[in-house]
C-alpha cells in the first residue's frame, strides 16, 4: 500500500533533522571513533593475491594477510587497507591491535557458499543455535579475545549477500543457524564506524561477551521482508556506545540481549551501560529499540536519546516471557519522534520460544524502573500495548510528556503493570494515571527530585495552586 505523507509529517521530519544538526556538535559523553589512527604497520589486501572483481575468492588472502600483520601486534598495530574493487571472500578472523580499513569504493562481499561460513559452537549463554539445534555458522568477520580492533573506513561496505541465506530459512533447508555479518566475542576496545552494512544473513553486529565497544557513523541496510535481518546487537555486553546511524532492516534496529532462558541465567553476563544516541530508521517487523526476547543475564542502565523512527512496526520494545528470569532495569528513553508507527511503547511478555524443555517455567522476570519521556508522534495506531506476567507485575513504569496523534480507538491496553505518569496524550491506562510528580519522581529511574526538570516544576506548581482555596 502506497502511503502519502502529510504536511504535519514533513514538518516533523524537518523538526527532527533540524534537532540532529544541533545535538551532533554537542559534547558527547562517547569517545569519538579514531577511524583514522596510524597504525605503524600497514599493508594492503592486493599484496596478498586477492582480485577485486567480484568473482574470484579472496578469503585466503584475507586470512595470510592478517597472519603476516600478527607479527606487528605487539609493535603498535596495523592496518589492513582493502582498496576499491568487489573483494569477494569467506568468513575471516580478526586480530588485537587491528585497523581493517574499507576505501570508499571497497565491497567486502559474502559468498554465495555455505562452506565458506564455518559452523561453530553455540553461544555458552544460548545454550545451542538461535535458529535450530546444535552449531552455527560463523560470521563474514569473526573475532574472539581480542583487544583493540577498529573496523573502518571512508564509507566502504560489507556486503553479505544474504539473500541465498534468507531462502533458505523461509524454504527449511537450513542445517545451522544463519551467520552474522560481523561478531566479536570476548573482545575489549572495539571500534566499528563510518561504513555501511548490506542484506545480513542474519544479525548485523553483533558483539557478545564484550566491553567498551563504540558503533558511530553506519548505515544498515537490508529489505523490510529479509528475516531476522537485525541491525546491532549488543549481547551480554557493557559500555557500549552507538551514535549517529541509520538502520532499515527486516527487524529490530537495536536489539539489546543477554543471553536465553537456562543458559543466560547460568551464564549470568548482563548487557549494562549502554548508550544509544541519534538513531533514524525504520523496519516493518521489529521494534526501534527492543530490550529482549533472550535477556536472561539481565539488562540495565540503557540511556537513548533523540530518536527518530517511521513507517515501523514498533518503537520501542521490552521482550520477555516466563522462563526467562533476568530482569531489564534502569531504562531511560528521552527524545523521541515517531511519524507513522503501528505502536508506540509495547512491553510483551508472551515472547515464548524456547531453546528446549530444560528451562524453568517458574523463572520470571523482573521489569522494573523504565522511564520514556518526551515523545511526539504523528499517524499511531496504538500509543501503548503493555502486558505484564499475572503475578509478576512490571513495576515503576513511568511516562513523562508523551503526545502521540492515534488514528485507532483504543490507544492504550495494559494489564499487570504499575508505575506512574504526567503529561501524557492520549491519556495513559488506568494502572499507570497516578501522576509522577509531587509523590513519585524517585520511583521513576532519572527522574528523582535533584533532577526534576522545569517540565515537572511546572505540573507540581499548578497542582499545589489547584489546592488552594478559591476567592470570588
Amino acid at each position: 500500500m502506497k502511503r502519502s505523507f502529510s504536511l504535519v509529517d514533513v514538518l516533523l521530519v524537518l523538526a527532527f533533522c533540524g534537532h540532529i544538526a544541533w545535538t551532533v556538535k554537542a559534547s558527547s559523553q562517547c569517545k569519538q571513533a579514531l577511524s583514522r589512527e596510524i597504525r605503524p604497520h600497514s599493508v594492503a589486501i592486493t599484496e596478498f593475491g586477492a582480485v577485486g572483481d567480484g568473482v574470484t575468492l579472496n578469503t585466503k588472502a584475507f586470512q595470510n594477510a592478517i597472519f603476516y600483520l600478527n607479527s606487528f601486534s605487539d609493535k603498535g598495530g596495523a592496518k589492513l587497507f582493502v582498496p576499491a574493487g568487489r573483494w569477494l571472500t569467506g568468513s575471516f578472523d580478526l586480530i588485537s591491535h587491528l585497523t581493517l580499513w574499507l576505501d570508499k569504493d571497497a565491497v567486502i562481499l559474502g559468498s554465495n557458499n555455505p562452506d565458506d561460513w564455518p559452523v561453530v559452537d553455540p553461544l555458552p549463554s544460548y545454550g545451542r543455535g538461535v535458529e535450530l539445534p546444535g552449531g552455527r555458522h560463523r560470521s563474514l568477520i569473526y573475532g574472539r579475545n581480542l583487544t583493540d580492533v577498529i573496523i573502518t573506513g571512508d564509507n566502504g561496505t560489507i556486503d553479505g549477500q544474504g539473500s541465498v541465506w534468507w531462502n533458505w530459512f523461509q524454504r527449511k533447508t537450513l542445517d545451522y543457524t544463519r551467520p552474522h555479518l560481523v561478531e566479536l566475542m570476548n573482545s575489549t576496545g572495539v571500534v566499528i564506524s563510518n561504513l555501511t552494512f548490506l542484506n545480513s544473513p542474519f544479525w548485523t553486529i553483533h558483539p557478545v561477551y564484550c566491553s567498551h565497544v563504540i558503533v558511530q557513523n553506519v548505515t544498515i541496510l537490508a529489505p523490510l521482508d529479509s528475516p531476522n535481518t537485525d541491525g546491532i546487537n549488543p549481547d551480554s555486553s557493557n559500555d557500549v556506545c552507538i551514535e549517529d546511524c541509520y538502520i532499515s532492516t527486516g527487524d529490530d534496529l537495536i536489539a539489546i540481549k543477554s543471553g536465553w532462558d537456562e543458559y543466560g541465567i547460568s551464564f549470568a553476563r548482563p548487557s549494562t551501560n549502554i548508550i544509544i544516541r541519534r538513531l533514524i530508521g525504520h523496519n516493518r517487523n521489529g521494534s526501534g529499540i527492543a530490550i529482549g526476547s533472550e535477556m536472561s543475564g539481565g539488562v540495565s542502565e540503557v540511556y537513548a536519546e533523540n530518536l527518530y523512527f517511521f513507517y515501523s512496526s514498533t518503537a520501542i520494545t521490552i521482550k520477555t516471557a516466563r522462563g526467562r528470569g533476568g530482569y531489564v532495569r534502569n531504562i531511560y528513553i528521552l527524545n523521541v519522534t515517531l511519524v507513522g508507527v503501528d505502536t508506540a511503547i509495547r512491553f510483551d511478555s508472551t515472547f515464548s520460544p524456547h531453546p528446549d524443555d530444560f528451562y524453568d517455567p517458574n523463572a520470571l522476570p523482573v521489569i522494573e524502573r523504565i522511564t520514556i519521556k518526551d515523545v511526539i508522534g504523528n499517524n499511531i495506531k496504538v500509543a501503548g500495548l503493555l502486558k505484564g506476567i499475572e503475578g509478576d507485575t512490571f513495576h515503576h513504569v513511568c511516562l513523562l510528556n508523551i503526545a502521540l496523534t492515534i488514528t485507532s480507538g483504543s490507544p492504550w491496553n495494559c494489564s499487570h503493570i504499575q508505575g506512574y505518569s504526567a503529561m501524557v496524550s492520549p491519556e495513559t491506562c488506568e494502572p499507570l494515571k497516578e501522576s509522577i510528580y509531587p509523590n513519585h519522581s524517585s520511583d521513576c529511574y532519572h527522574l528523582s527530585n535533584h533532577l526534576r526538570s522545569s517540565v515537572g516544576i511546572l505540573i507540581l506548581a499548578i497542582s499545589q495552586a489547584q489546592q488552594q482555596p478559591h476567592h470570588q
